[in-house]
């Protein structure tokens, strides 16, 4: 593989890199699905060869280390949206309510029960 080839190789990873930040950034999950495959190759060609531009190199690390913490961010995300959701099922199934002597107790709701609240 020529040194252009490489170049052109960690000039595309640069730019897919930057695009992905973007994707992160703006919570576009099937864009970043996208591009896995092509990190992928580009990654895989690139380590395929000894290299001379470690300057180059270090800006790649770097920009995979940031993408992973936005990508850790997103997923940490996820998750909360994930739990606050499951939350909610629940509450709509159930009610949780403590007796006098402080136990929590659960009662289960059907969809046909109604519950009325008085002041």
């Amino acid at each position: 593989m020529t040194d252009e080839t490489v170049k052109h190789q960690i000039d595309a990873l640069n730019d897919l890199l930057d695009s992905e930040r973007e994707a992160l950034l703006e919570g576009d999950l099937e864009r970043l699905a996208e591009m896995l495959a092509p990190k992928e190759t580009l990654i895989g060609a690139i380590n395929s060869v000894p290299q001379d531009d470690l300057q180059g190199l270090r800006e790649l690390d770097n920009k995979v280390k940031r993408n992973q913490l936005l990508l850790g961010g997103a997923l940490d995300g996820i998750r909360a949206v994930a739990d606050r959701m499951a939350q909610l099922r629940q509450v709509r199934s159930s009610l949780d309510t403590y007796s006098a002597d402080g136990k929590k107790r659960s009662i289960d709701l059907r969809d046909n029960t109604t519950l009325e609240r008085r002041a």
